[in-house]
């Protein structure tokens, strides 16, 4: 057949040809299996059965294996993330590893889901980018700056999508009450108060006995060691929660738990995402909990403070010039006009990113390779907030903060806080 009537006869059977949606094929709500994100779970304590059951809500994903060195633990995630499987119309058999370097050597894994202790984090985020894993890592970040800074070269080098779990950021009231402030409802803003729980602490929990089935000495990985106490890794699953991250080399306290998801609402009502504070004032008379401000570089004071009441909880305080805006997981309040709180913005307003479901958004950015909505640098740039305030309540002095350098000015003590040492085998400046 010559070229020219090939094509010819090509284009008109083409014609009639209907291309049919993949769902039409398979039934509603079908995904062929090439289409499928497999999971792997990196830590199995209470945490990750939330995250379990709400990334598996997404119809794309399936639990393919789980890690964690708490044999007891890792059994009954293996066996729930099998059942959630089955739940979710995908039968598929969870694997567990002890380790979770062996995790990532699972050649059908695209993608894993940390939620091991803060002192953990920068280490498996860098291994599972370098496995050429996407990524979704809870809140806090990193539990240093350089740690932080390591995640986002490890990330942007091996180009991988990365969520943070500083999931506020697709709930409704959070991103109505940033869009208020940045299409000005309340005015000039001149001051935040955030109400969150105290600064980490120095550990000195007795020694007590390891439970049976727990590799304490990967427990404690890159941290500095220190012997087994039930408070930082409880044997019971349904007992109360592990409180590591109160203690310093494991966690940063309650300014890293509730601060991450707080401080990190006030950067982006600000539209710090690639910044932060520029000074960190801590009281003048030394305090355990609370009275330190940040400034940030247009003199915006955010104050670390206890402002409402018992039952306001977690909560902000955006003070502007015309208005207040008070918002938790609980309420969202505006004042003088209460009526904010429920309006629609305008048409000519600024939007920011909008997510609904933040776990979904992570799914579809890793089909569309693109960046969700909490990426790894506005993750780093929160936990960099939450690490110096830790700073400069340990240091009781005044702070410089150069938030593109991200070093101290003129306080060269302070920079040796900037990062930590790592024990034994461990290196997560291997990028």
């Amino acid at each position: 057949m010559k070229r020219r009537k090939f094509i010819q006869q090509a284009a008109t059977g083409a014609a009639g040809i209907t291309i049919l949606p993949r769902h039409v094929l398979g039934g509603k709500g079908f995904i062929a299996p090439n289409d499928r994100i497999n999971l792997g779970y990196i830590g199995a304590g209470k945490q990750m059965y939330h995250l379990l059951n709400k990334i598996g809500e997404c119809p794309e994903t399936v639990a393919v294996s789980a890690s964690d060195v708490f044999k007891r633990k890792l059994d009954l995630m293996v066996d729930a993330a099998t059942k959630n499987n089955t739940k979710n119309g995908t039968a598929h058999d969870v694997k567990g590893y002890h380790y979770y370097r062996e995790l990532l050597e699972q050649d059908d894994l695209d993608a894993v889901v940390i939620a091991s202790p803060d002192h953990w984090h920068a280490q498996m985020v860098i291994d599972a980018a370098r496995a050429g894993k996407d990524i979704y890592c809870e809140k806090p970040l990193a539990l240093t700056v350089e740690e932080g800074r390591a995640m986002v070269r490890a990330t942007r080098k091996y180009d991988r999508v990365f969520q943070t779990g500083n999931m506020q950021r697709s709930w409704r009231d959070f991103r109505h009450a940033v869009e208020l402030v940045r299409n000005g409802y309340i005015g000039e803003i001149k001051e935040v108060n955030v109400s969150v729980g105290e600064p980490v602490r120095q550990c000195a929990l007795p020694e007590q006995e390891v439970p049976e089935g727990l590799d304490w000495n990967e427990w404690v990985g890159p941290s500095l060691y220190r012997p087994y106490h039930e408070e930082l890794a409880p044997p019971d699953i349904n007992g109360p929660w592990a409180w590591w991250r109160g203690y310093r080399n494991f966690g940063g306290g309650l300014i890293t738990d509730w601060g991450a998801h707080m401080f990190d609402i006030v950067q982006w009502a600000l539209d710090k995402d690639d910044s932060g504070p520029v000074k960190f004032l801590p009281p003048e008379e030394p305090a355990q909990s609370h009275g330190l401000t940040m400034v940030y570089d247009n003199d915006i004071r955010v104050n670390h403070k206890l402002w409402g009441g018992e039952k306001d909880g977690n909560a902000i305080q955006f003070i502007g010039s015309e208005g207040r805006i008070e918002v938790s997981r609980g309420f969202l309040r505006t004042f003088p006009n209460k009526e904010l709180a429920t309006q629609e913005l305008k048409s000519q307003d600024e939007r920011v990113y909008f997510s609904d479901n933040h776990y979904q958004d992570w799914i579809d950015a890793i089909k569309s390779r693109t960046r969700p909505i909490s990426d790894v640098e506005i993750g780093h740039r929160t936990s960099s907030v939450c690490n110096v305030t830790n700073i400069a309540y340990e240091l009781q002095r005044p702070l410089l903060w150069d938030p593109e350098k991200e070093v101290f000015t003129g306080d060269d003590d302070a920079n040796t806080m900037v990062g930590r040492a790592y024990r034994g085998k461990w290196n997560y400046k291997n990028i």
